[in-house]
């Protein structure tokens, strides 16, 4: 009879569950390990984890910094649009990364996630703060660049901690399973 195999993966939960819990640790603004959670979950992780432990670390540490930093509410209309596009970020690490370990197309998936997400989660600012108009439009995303140039760097740092210490304790994990069926 066959083993079904199973779809924990420990190496790439741990990492995953690890640094979504850094996103508590002091951080400058959008320099967050998330987009790199959902890029990597969506890579490395099997089926409904994929999806649920980038949106579960958000939802768990989202009131814990609202009562931490306060000023600002825990949940919103505009955290439907983040998780929203941090579900896009785990279907673009489904479908582009799955089966790749290339520097080259994990930085091109990288990039067009951050992209993804300044695109996406910037339509609400433009709408609530700004003239509904191409100017409006063009104000509101100048404005965000600052913010895009962190989103930038905190998804490459993330991506690249995350998938390459994927590889080696992979390997590692790997070296040691064959040493003890010796």
């Amino acid at each position: 009879m066959e083993s079904k195999k199973s779809s924990f993966q420990p190496v790439a939960f741990t990492l995953t569950v690890s640094a979504a819990l850094l996103r508590l640790a002091p951080h400058p603004p959008n320099f967050t390990p998330i987009g790199g959670v959902a890029l990597f979950g969506g890579a490395r992780l099997r089926g409904w984890q994929a999806y649920v432990v980038p949106l579960l670390a958000m939802a768990l540490t989202d009131p814990i910094r609202s009562y931490v930093e306060g000023g600002f509410p825990a949940y919103t209309l505009g955290t439907l649009v983040i998780y929203g596009s941090f579900l896009v970020s785990v279907v673009l690490g489904r479908l582009l990364l799955r089966n790749s370990s290339n520097p080259a197309r994990i930085a091109a998936v990288t990039l067009l996630g951050s992209v993804q997400f300044f695109a996406i989660t910037n339509l609400p600012s433009w709408w609530v703060m700004y003239a509904h108009s191409l100017a409006g439009l063009a104000a509101c995303y100048t404005a965000a660049i600052p913010f895009f140039g962190r989103t930038l760097l905190g998804d490459f740092f993330y991506v690249g901690v995350l998938f390459s210490a994927y590889a080696v304790l992979s390997r590692r994990v790997a070296s040691e399973r064959l040493s003890t069926a010796a």
